[in-house]
């Protein structure tokens, strides 16, 4: 396409698409990171730790992570614990070492 000056205009044939921009972040996984600390007079009054981790489960689970398989309000395969009287049932305490 030219202008009145005989110049071509140029456009850049390869764009970026949300799709491509998701593809790629879910593929290698992305990390968000951040701290909030309310102080009063330099003493800390409460301090939050943000950690955000943005992966496909394929990605998670090369990493090690897989709490949602083991999470019965995620998964159905998760092992719901047993009712007593409407109740959960505790998990047994460890035994107490014989004195």
């Amino acid at each position: 396409m030219a202008n009145g000056y005989g110049a071509q205009i140029v456009h850049p044939t390869h764009s970026t698409n949300l799709a491509e921009i998701l593809e790629r972040v879910l593929d290698k996984g992305i990390v968000i990171a951040g701290d909030i600390c309310i102080s009063l007079a330099d003493v800390e009054l409460l301090k939050i730790k943000i950690r955000l981790l943005i992966a496909s489960v394929d990605k998670a689970k090369e990493m090690g992570i897989d709490w949602w398989e083991h999470d019965p309000a995620l998964s159905s395969r998760a092992a719901m614990p047993q009712k007593r009287n409407g109740r959960r049932a505790r998990r047994p305490l460890a035994e107490a070492p014989a004195v």
